[in-house]
């Protein structure tokens, strides 16, 4: 079953366009689904992949013959897994100088592509990074007619604060929160979208997580034993939502402080982890160092500290609902930081909008009207009177006129 990904309309955009198109991503996140989905709707093209060691070889050892054998007889041609090929940027630039045809690569590596890739393609490429699915992809592979219902309503944040209040069909909104509900348990990797049972979503998510991932970043690392990073994302996991506790981190896993550092920049450009830096305009009273840490994919989190119970029934479901905001916020690839004051005054995220504007919003499991009077809200609004302060709710409270249910698009 294919999904459809936003991704696919800025690249067909690019279709055309001289530029080589890659496409990076963490593992099972949908890189191949996606570029042979394209491939098989044009004419004229050829899929390869680098995990074929004899077209890989050629690569490396005889680009001039790989060139004549899989170049320059199509317009287009895709190469999957291409972090396998060494000095594939220095390669790439002599096909692309060489030829005309257009080239799609894909990779599991951000930091091979990026990286070594990009030096040598300056002006050459176009990158692309693919995420597990968001909430709105997700909604469009499990129910057309609701996530046809979200599209059209999916504004409703701009009703807020007007006269002209906007109003939800109950039921759908029932179904949207059962939905968002196995979105945020269980995440947004295809393969465990599309699985039929729970049982198989966790057995999905434990070989990802054994088989693709603790080994590509144990090999990347150049690690004897993961038993160390295994512990370091366990105590990451358990601080999603708050301050990076460095010496706590490295207590538990046993790693230095440098090393917790290293990895943690490992982990968020391999698409795992998500760092977000604080906020502040006045730095003798708002926080200006530590980041918060939050995961890509909740499900992979969950996972990590074998947890997926309801939100109901969750001592951390709004650490899980805040990292459920975080993540669709990275997907969309908006600019986003949190605020909090020496004195633990805190909002979640603020948001840069366009025009220099912001957009600050706080997660709830549930809003009650004490929220929009306490300490924090009333600090935020002291210290940025001109930043609007929104409250997301999982639940509904029917004392609150202008409640935020879910929030996929700002």
């Amino acid at each position: 079953m294919y999904i459809s990904r936003k991704l696919e309309d800025a690249i067909l955009r690019n279709l055309n366009s001289r530029e080589i198109i890659a496409i990076v991503g963490s593992r099972q996140c949908g890189k191949t689904t996606l570029i042979r989905h394209i491939f098989e709707n044009i004419k004229e093209a050829v899929f390869l992949t680098f995990e074929d060691k004899k077209i890989l070889d050629l690569f490396v050892h005889d680009i001039d013959a790989f060139i004549v054998s899989y170049i320059k007889p199509y317009k287009y041609v895709f190469i999957d897994e291409f972090q396998y090929a060494k000095k594939g940027g220095k390669l790439l630039k002599y096909i692309f100088d060489t030829a005309h045809t257009k080239i799609f690569i894909s990779g599991s590596s951000t930091i091979d592509l990026t990286v070594q890739a990009v030096k040598y393609l300056v002006g050459r490429i176009f990158v692309f990074s693919l995420f597990p699915l968001d909430f709105e992809e997700f909604l469009n592979g499990k129910d057309a007619e609701l996530f046809s219902f979200y599209k059209k309503n999916k504004r409703f944040l701009e009703k807020i604060g007007t006269e002209n209040h906007f109003h939800f069909d109950n039921n759908q909104v029932s179904k949207l929160q059962d939905l968002y509900e196995e979105y945020l348990i269980y995440g947004g990797y295809p393969r465990v979208v599309t699985s039929s049972s729970i049982e198989e979503k966790k057995l999905v998510l434990k070989n990802i997580y054994n088989t693709y991932f603790l080994r590509e970043v144990k090999d990347i690392l150049g690690l004897v034993d993961d038993y160390k990073l295994s512990q370091m994302l366990k105590a990451l996991a358990l601080q999603v939502g708050n301050l990076i506790e460095y010496q706590e981190i490295s207590k538990v896993s046993e790693l230095s402080y440098q090393t917790v550092k290293h990895y943690l920049s490992f982990l968020e450009k391999t698409l795992i982890c998500k760092l977000v830096k604080p906020f502040f305009k006045n730095k003798r009273r708002e926080i200006v160092k530590n980041p918060k840490i939050y995961f890509i994919d909740t499900g992979l989190r969950n996972y990590i500290v074998d947890d997926f119970r309801s939100i109901n029934e969750r001592t951390d479901n709004g650490s899980l609902l805040e990292n459920g905001i975080a993540m669709q916020l990275t997907k969309q690839e908006r600019v986003f930081r949190y605020w909090r004051t020496k004195y633990k005054a805190e909002v979640d995220f603020v948001i840069e909008l366009a025009n220099s504007k912001s957009l600050a919003l706080e997660v709830k499991k549930t809003v009650d009207k004490t929220d929009f009077i306490s300490k924090s809200s009333k600090d935020f609004k002291a210290l940025h009177p001109d930043i609007p302060l929104i409250f997301c709710s999982f639940h509904l409270n029917e004392e609150i006129k202008n409640e935020v249910i879910l929030v996929e698009e700002i």
